[in-house]
């Protein structure tokens, strides 16, 4: 292992942040949120880019923002509003929570976003990280931030051996976030962190060579941080719905567990027997692999409580989950006629 300097005393922190501005100043990623400091913005783009990539996420920022341009007008919406605005997407969850603080925000907070962490955490879906992150890069203000990719990096430069997921690793590498934030500039320092983490400080294959962390990096391995548990097996799950058309109308189902609040295909409690299905698919959540099956059913059925007919012409403004939208589309498209009338 080459001599490095590890970051302890206060001129070797100087000396790591000066080269990651010199390294960011040159390789800085040129994304949309960084060209602001509305608060507002940069919780839509902190939230969009939970679990998702961001590359999905820079389209869906800027309609969102067109669409709710602030906090008074996300909580006018409807929650059919913005779980349509949201589509795509994925983990709704996230789009209700943020529709609930801004509800918040506009009624306590006359439309002001919040500027303490403890206000922050109080809010619908806001958790430490994020807190911090509207608060170094709207504010400015010298606070550490731990997501994936920093994590990464920050266990690699401080050889952080404890699985990462335990209390001792998770306490360490808020430390020595805090540690090497500097006073001056702190929004843009988090911000060269994550791109380093990135870009260069990747999970499978670092790019050590190029590395303006390399001087201060601990790891005699850094392909083994940081340690993790085991991955539990993906279970695989099949799921049954119909589709029933009448004329130029399509039955949907209101979503009432995981995707709630949204419309899909209505739901089968078992498989019909001796039936072939018109469209067979697959999706992935975190812990499952989902396998779509759609049966044809009749146009004569009633619909139940919670379904209802829609002209197909209209079902582009509904919240669908992007694997039944898919379907119907797929579906619509097979019958010909009928779909001309889509869209």
């Amino acid at each position: 292992m080459e001599n490095v300097s590890p970051l302890i005393t206060p001129q070797d922190i100087r000396s790591f942040q000066r080269a990651l501005f010199r390294w960011y100043s040159q390789n800085g990623r040129d994304l949309p949120w960084r060209r602001t400091r509305d608060p507002y913005a940069i919780l839509i783009s902190e939230i969009m880019l939970q679990q998702t990539q961001v590359a999905t996420v820079i389209p869906y920022y800027n309609r969102w923002l067109s669409r709710f341009p602030n906090f008074h007008a996300l909580a006018a919406a409807s929650e059919t509003e913005v779980l349509h605005a949201w589509q795509g997407l994925g983990y709704y969850s996230r789009a209700r929570n943020l529709h609930a603080a801004a509800f918040t925000i506009s009624q306590d907070y006359a439309g002001t976003c919040p500027t303490t962490v403890e206000e922050l955490l109080a809010l619908p879906g806001i958790g430490r990280y994020t807190a911090h992150a509207i608060l170094t890069f709207a504010y400015d203000r010298p606070v550490g931030i731990v997501e994936a990719n920093t994590t990464r990096l920050l266990a690699r430069i401080f050889n952080v051996s404890a699985r990462i997921d335990s209390a001792p690793a998770h306490q360490a590498i808020w430390s020595h976030a805090f540690q090497l934030v500097p006073r001056r500039r702190p929004g843009e320092f988090n911000s060269a962190l994550m791109d380093l983490g990135a870009t260069v400080c990747l999970p499978r294959a670092p790019r050590c060579g190029i590395c303006p962390a390399k001087p201060f990096c601990q790891a005699t391995d850094p392909m083994a941080l940081p340690v993790r548990k085991a991955r539990p097996v993906r279970q695989k799950l099949k799921e049954q719905h119909t589709f029933a058309l009448q004329g130029s109308r399509l039955l949907l189902q209101r979503c009432q567990k995981r995707w709630r609040g949204m419309w899909m295909l209505p739901a089968l409690a078992t498989r019909p027997a001796r039936k072939h299905p018109l469209h067979v698919s697959t999706f992935p959540f975190t812990h499952h692999k989902v396998t779509l099956e759609i049966f044809a059913a009749s146009s004569k059925q009633i619909p139940r409580k919670e379904q209802q007919w829609f002209k197909i012409n209209a079902l582009d403004a509904l919240p669908i989950p992007s694997p039944h939208w898919r379907a119907i589309t797929a579906l619509l498209t097979k019958l010909g006629p009928v779909a001309s009338r889509f869209g």
